[in-house]
């Protein structure tokens, strides 16, 4: 048998790892502050009225702004939720509530979490492919099914998992009424899980909103106005990326108020899914 520990090793034990874990959790909120401070004490600097509403300038230019990255990032990042959310959706749907137990349910959730763990530049080469190279063009249409592409399995074990949390006595009552199965589901199911599914997209869209690897291989950029997006469509990420390795100091504060847009964006849907998570546990 082994001999008990003494209640002093324990103690210390028990002291070390309470002090371990401290250090490294006000190291993770220190690391997260520095870097949101420092994107807001740069990123402030370069907001203005003209970042919101004009073309970017030329090389070593002053002034400009990033309003064609702003519309493009808005309608790729659209264009994308209309693509997977749906599909996702349905997907965690029939997971959850039709064929939960069926033969492909556990090939499905299984390339549903290969699909969580790609590296997101596979999906642009992937895409790149097949919408980009038969066609000789890049298009921001290319850009939206690639982060599509990343956000369909985010919604899908979502929607699965908040459908599974619904207990069985609400479809057992309902079903009792002679309500069809599908009824059920859309009527009583979703309802009653709707805010862990807008969780679900909330958390899909600020995953894909900051994905810069994908649209380099699809919708690529553009300095220019875009009237239709079978075209190099203009976006933040890619913009960031080019401009924050440009030598013009004009350029590299345009990247930093892109980056400052684009981290409010995901902080404001992290915020909102803990709002909303937080209002479905009361």
């Amino acid at each position: 048998m082994m001999a008990p520990r003494s209640h002093v090793s324990r103690k210390a034990a028990d002291l070390t790892v309470k002090v371990l874990s401290g250090f490294f959790a006000m190291l993770a909120l220190f690391l997260l502050g520095w870097i949101l401070c420092t994107v807001m004490q740069r990123g402030l600097a370069a907001l203005n009225w003209s970042f919101f509403t004009e073309l970017p300038p030329g090389p070593g230019m002053p002034g400009g702004g990033l309003a064609n990255a702003i519309v493009g990032t808005l309608l790729i990042t659209g264009l994308a939720t209309v693509l997977g959310v749906p599909i996702g959706m349905m997907a965690g749907i029939y997971l959850a509530e039709f064929g939960s137990h069926s033969r492909i349910a556990a090939p499905a959730r299984f390339v549903i979490n290969v699909l969580m763990g790609t590296p997101s530049i596979i999906v642009g080469v992937f895409v790149y492919t097949f919408l980009v190279l038969p066609v000789q063009r890049f298009s921001g249409y290319a850009g939206a099914v690639a982060l599509a592409i990343l956000m369909l399995p985010v919604v899908a074990r979502t929607s699965e998992d908040m459908l599974a949390l619904v207990p069985n006595t609400l479809r057992e009552s309902a079903l009792a009424l002679g309500a069809p199965r599908w009824k059920v589901t859309l009527g009583v199911v979703f309802r009653a899980a709707r805010t862990g599914l807008i969780t679900g997209v909330i958390l899909a869209v600020a995953r894909i909103s900051g994905e810069t690897a994908p649209l380099l291989f699809t919708a690529l950029n553009s300095p220019y106005w875009m009237d239709r997006l079978n075209q190099p469509t203009a976006n933040l990420t890619v913009t960031i990326f080019q401009y924050a390795m440009s030598p013009y100091p004009n350029w590299q504060q345009m990247a930093w108020g892109a980056s400052l847009l684009i981290t409010m964006f995901v902080l404001a849907g992290m915020l909102a899914t803990r709002f909303l998570l937080r209002t479905r546990n009361r």
